[in-house]
């Protein structure tokens, strides 16, 4: 009996370690823009509340478009507000270069900066803490009605 309760001891302290470690497991996402069309090649990922995120935009060097691209991720329910204002960005001179096609808005949680065919773009935050849909977009204008996609916040 006594050899039993040592072995349920040790399960139990080793598991709560490891359970820590899981909890604090980083989310590794890639999204790849497609290099044909204005469409990311996945249109939902999914992570846990409060999680740490590490997120790679790639922009494959043989683009048929050979545009820039971002991402984005904004509030539940912001993606179009989010999108119109990139397209109104086009009479803001320093939108496509200083700003990187970003928006000025409250409603823009995460983004990276605007990347060129060849290049990736790796950005690391933390998963909001209230579960949710949260859209990612590419907001070069006009990219974002197609170019977008949800990031579903679990607990």
């Amino acid at each position: 009996m006594k050899q039993i309760a040592k072995s349920l001891l040790l399960a139990a302290l080793v598991a709560v370690p490891v359970a820590a470690v899981l909890a604090d497991e980083v989310a590794e996402v890639k999204l790849t823009a497609d290099k044909v069309q204005f469409i990311f090649d996945k249109k939902e990922f999914t992570v846990k509340a409060g999680q740490k995120v590490k997120l790679t935009l790639v922009n494959p060097e043989e683009s048929v478009t050979k545009q820039p691209h971002n991402i984005l991720i904004v509030k539940p329910g912001k993606k179009d507000a989010v999108g119109l204002l990139a397209n109104n960005g086009l009479t803001d001179p320093d939108f496509l270069t200083k700003k990187q096609c970003v928006p000025e808005s409250d409603d823009i949680l995460f983004h990276s900066k605007l990347i060129l065919p060849g290049a990736e773009e790796t950005i690391e935050f933390t998963a909001p803490s209230e579960p949710g849909d949260y859209p990612y977009l590419c907001t070069y204008p006009g990219h974002w009605a197609l170019m977008n996609g949800v990031m579903k916040v679990v607990k």
